[in-house]
């Protein structure tokens, strides 16, 4: 549907958002939802990784009125101080009237449109199962079907598709089938990767352990940025409302090089 020049409610979008994603299914580390209330009236949806200070001045200079991100402002553990850089964001949310929509673990977690499943897209693998706290990971196998000749060979597509460096650790030679992954900061599901019988694991990052159990338990660990494996949820999820009640959006990629 294309954009019918006819705003939405503040509270149609949220509410929007809230039933495709779910969160109230999810132990999450910050809250998920509208964490920042803008105008009442959103025909302009801008969405993004994270809502830095510069995603946020780039939405005003397109006149957004509302953002949708996966890494909200605020977080579990948090002081609660409104200083330094949230002060700063926060002040340019209030002053231009823009709401700011945030969905972590919901928008990695979605089947079709989230983050997981979004970088299977773009790599080309189909998901077969779940695996890891709360169903996050996804292991699947290639679309081609032939599966690749290498860890190797894993990464260099993955380099090629994501256009960024991949830190590899990969065990004796072998062809790889079986694939897991979860995006971001997700190093911990790696056993859980494991012990769900994959022949690789992709993520965002690594830590220092990942390294010797892919080694010692023969599975390989690809690590491959963790804004660049999740830049593929927020513009699904976002552009999936934005059609529904005919808004406009626009997905704006800051670089990170983390």
């Amino acid at each position: 549907m294309p954009p019918n020049n006819a705003p939405a409610t503040r509270q149609q979008v949220l509410n929007q958002f809230d039933a495709l994603l779910q969160p109230q299914r999810f132990k999450d580390y910050g809250p998920n939802g509208l964490q920042v209330e803008g105008k009442a009236q959103v025909a302009r949806l801008v969405s993004g990784v994270t809502a830095s200070r510069a995603l946020i001045e780039a939405a005003i200079a397109v006149q957004a009125d509302a953002i949708f991100v996966h890494h909200g402002l605020f977080w579990r553990g948090h002081d609660g101080c409104v200083t330094g850089w949230l002060k700063q964001r926060l002040a340019l949310l209030l002053q231009h009237d823009v709401n700011l929509f945030a969905y972590h673990l919901p928008l990695d977690a979605h089947p079709e449109l989230g983050n997981n499943a979004q970088l299977g897209v773009q790599l080309g693998l189909a998901a077969t199962g779940r695996f890891g706290e709360q169903d996050l990971g996804f292991i699947g196998e290639p679309t081609s079907g032939t599966g690749f000749a290498s860890a190797q060979h894993l990464a260099d597509h993955v380099q090629l598709v994501l256009n960024r460096p991949v830190t590899l650790v990969k065990p004796a030679q072998a062809a790889i089938k079986k694939i897991a992954w979860c995006t971001g900061g997700a190093q911990g599901y790696f056993e859980s990767a494991i012990a769900a019988g994959a022949d690789a694991f992709i993520t965002g990052e690594i830590s220092e352990p990942q390294a010797h159990y892919a080694r010692e338990c023969g599975v390989a660990y690809l690590a491959c940025g963790h804004h660049a494996s999740e830049r593929y949820g927020a513009p699904a999820v976002a552009g999936h409302v934005a059609a529904q009640l005919g808004l406009w959006h626009q997905f704006i990629d800051i670089d990170n090089p983390a």
